[in-house]
């Protein structure tokens, strides 16, 4: 009873305002994804990270972005700062740890791309855009293959 009463007061407060969780990393599962236990009501919930597409696990690049992730917050205390669940039931947010916006310290280090799609914020932009003439990360490589495009083609075979 308990987890639907707290899935319900997350949905209803998705609808009202932004929302934060605090809690620790207890999970990496890949560079775009992870696991935080809530220091409030002790719950594990699975958050998404907005604005980024970090490669596939099966992708180049894939096991170093979620490497370099799990090297800046597995264990530790986050923030997450929220306004929606995708359709997999995962929370969209904003990670910061020690008040460092890890989303945005994915991209400047060419772990993943900026989802420029569906988000216009400037440090973002201007981050991938860095980390690209700088050869950062999955830049080194001559022909990064965009996530979206990776799991496209994946669908069709």
């Amino acid at each position: 009873m308990k987890p639907l009463f707290l899935l319900s007061l997350l949905f209803l407060s998705l609808f009202l305002f932004s929302a934060e969780i605090k809690g620790k990393v207890v999970a990496v599962t890949d560079g775009d994804t992870i696991t935080v236990l809530d220091e409030m009501d002790k719950g594990n919930f699975k958050i998404r990270l907005d604005k980024i597409d970090a490669p596939e696990k099966k992708q180049a690049f894939g096991s170093k972005a979620k490497q370099f992730l799990s090297a800046l917050i597995f264990g530790k205390q986050v923030t997450v700062r929220y306004k929606a669940v995708d359709r997999y039931g995962r929370i969209v947010g904003v990670v910061y740890c020690d008040g460092v916006e890890i989303n945005l310290v994915m991209v400047q280090n060419g772990y993943a791309w900026h989802y420029s799609y569906y988000d216009k914020t400037p440090a973002y932009i201007q981050a991938e855009k860095q980390a690209r003439a700088d050869k950062k990360g999955l830049w080194a490589s001559n022909v990064p293959m965009n996530p979206y495009e990776f799991r496209k083609m994946k669908k069709k075979r």
